[in-house]
């Protein structure tokens, strides 16, 4: 009797290996298994001697123990493939315990293996970077969906001010991508955030002094983090008005974490009074959101000392009785 095709090929063990373990951080699919020519029968002697865990059907992990959140991403973008890792779960510091985020095409309908949530994507081909490990939505894009979700308008700035704060990415790239989202939910408020992100508010409560006491009070446009470099140390100022005289720093600290650094910052306003002739004022949450039009005529006194010809404004706040 006469046999025809091909004769199967080996399982190739050591290309499994590397692939779970070298580029997918211990996790494999059973479809990759397959391509590495893994019958039924291998599949089920992997899992016997403990080489395999399943994660999610037709998805392992090789280990019996819990899995890692990178093997968590990587489980979820198998198992949904093809598959991107989006959102906050794309995002350099995801929620460790919260669901894996993936995005698949518009086109596919898919169910969600437990502990993953699928987002269908109009935006899909073309905006996922397929070289990252494992495969996640281009990060202007992903973190323009994560503001999106967030819970209030603090949330949203407060993780887009981290990202350009720490130089992930750029502003103007953030802009650039909430301007592909003509249709998107909340876009008018995403793009006042990144207005003020674009004129150097970089923390919540530099936003809201931004707003709530500067722009609402008809104070002058302060300078957004000017460096500096006082007695050979260098600073970043949060808001400078230099012609005159006044520096506002921010500070969003509960409290000071010791007395060394409290007194370094003070330190630095008697160097910046001393050497610049800049007086600093420094202003606390209970200030800034709990009393702002109280802040704003009192920082319009300290800049009239300096100079400024011009008049306090009454804010929507201020005319509240």
């Amino acid at each position: 009797m006469e046999h025809s095709g091909e004769a199967k090929k080996p399982f190739d063990h050591h290309g499994m290996v590397r692939l779970r373990d070298e580029i997918q951080g211990g996790v494999i699919s059973r479809r990759q298994l397959r391509d590495l020519h893994a019958q039924d029968h291998d599949i089920r002697r992997l899992v016997r001697n403990r080489e395999l865990t399943a994660i999610h059907p037709g998805v392992y992990v090789g280990h019996t123990g819990n899995p890692t959140w990178g093997q968590r991403a990587w489980a979820a973008v198998l198992a949904c493939w093809p598959a991107a890792l989006t959102s906050r779960s794309a995002l350099p510091k995801p929620p460790e315990r919260s669901p894996i985020e993936v995005m698949v095409p518009i086109g596919r309908t898919v169910r969600a293996p437990k502990g993953v949530l699928v987002r269908r994507r109009a935006r899909f081909d073309g905006y996922v970077d397929w070289a990252a490990y494992p495969p996640r939505q281009l990060l202007a894009e992903a973190a323009i969906d994560a503001s999106a979700g967030a819970g209030d308008a603090s949330e949203a700035f407060s993780l887009l001010a981290d990202l350009v704060q720490t130089k992930v990415v750029r502003a103007s790239a953030l802009v650039e991508a909430l301007g592909r989202r003509p249709r998107m939910r909340d876009r008018r408020l995403l793009g006042e955030l990144l207005d003020d992100l674009m004129a150097g508010a970089c923390s919540v409560l530099e936003r809201e002094y931004l707003r709530r006491v500067e722009r609402a009070h008809g104070l002058p446009a302060g300078e957004r983090q000017v460096a500096d470099s006082v007695a050979g140390v260098s600073v970043e100022r949060d808001v400078t008005y230099a012609a005159y005289g006044l520096v506002v720093e921010l500070d969003g600290r509960a409290f000071h974490g010791s007395a060394a650094t409290r007194d370094a910052d003070h330190a630095r306003d008697l160097d910046a009074a001393a050497v610049r002739g800049l007086r600093t004022v420094r202003l606390t949450y209970g200030q800034v959101l709990g009393g702002p039009c109280r802040t704003a005529t009192r920082i319009g006194e300290l800049l009239r000392l300096g100079g400024w010809e011009g008049e306090v404004c009454s804010c929507s706040v201020c005319a509240d009785p």
